[in-house]
């Protein structure tokens, strides 16, 4: 009997690749890609936060100068 692995497959570009035989400099070039999707995915979450704060001292600035 013998054994099916199934190979993780990759696109780029609509083109199907399987990682495994990609070479290992184009593996290390997706593996970056992965990283930098996370991290970006990352950045716009803290950015999302960032202003929602920066509107809340605002209105509080405001709310403040206007009860003076």
């Amino acid at each position: 009997m013998s054994e099916h692995t199934k190979k993780t497959q990759i696109t780029v570009d609509d083109v199907v690749y399987n990682y495994e035989d990609l070479t290992p400099e184009q593996q290390k070039l997706f593996r970056h890609c992965v990283s930098l999707d996370s991290k970006i995915n990352s950045a716009s979450d803290n950015l999302e936060q960032l202003l929602g704060g920066k509107e809340h001292f605002i209105k509080k600035l405001k709310d403040s100068l206007e009860s003076k």
